[in-house]
């Protein structure tokens, strides 16, 4: 099979996955960016909105009624920057956290039993080590 080819399939079937992950997510779930800032300040800790928006790709005003409306439903807490006072520093709080928590939870029982069901034990192996490799290109 040609390069592009794999290339190809590599990047469709990620796609349907990710697009059937979200199909998984509770009806009562926050919109997909507010979810997005929640999993960013807890793998990557507090950081200030433009830092925020880089990581997300977007642009910092793109952020700004998302970062309202989490602040507003205690998900997220600002603070001062300690270094640069005009600076706000974004934080999750321990709500965010069980709010994240709860939507991921969804996610991966989905994820688990779709997993056990269709998958040997040499394919869930195989598709760990995959998400490994997945994680160091997301990181390029």
């Amino acid at each position: 099979m040609p390069r592009d080819e794999n290339v190809r399939r590599v990047r469709s079937a990620v796609t349907r996955l990710s697009r059937r992950l979200r199909a998984e997510r509770p009806a009562d779930a926050l919109a997909p960016t507010k979810i997005a800032v929640l999993a960013e300040l807890w793998r990557d800790g507090r950081m200030c909105a433009g830092d925020l928006a880089t990581l997300l790709r977007v642009q910092p005003q793109s952020l700004t009624r998302s970062l309202a409306a989490l602040e507003a439903d205690g998900l997220i807490l600002r603070r001062p920057d300690e270094l640069d006072r005009r600076q706000a520093v974004i934080g999750i709080t321990e709500a965010g956290l069980a709010t994240l928590s709860a939507d991921m939870h969804a996610r991966e029982r989905w994820l688990a039993k779709a997993m056990d069901i269709q998958l040997s034990p040499s394919e869930r192996q195989l598709l760990i080590d995959a998400a490994a490799l997945m994680d160091r290109l997301a990181d390029a």
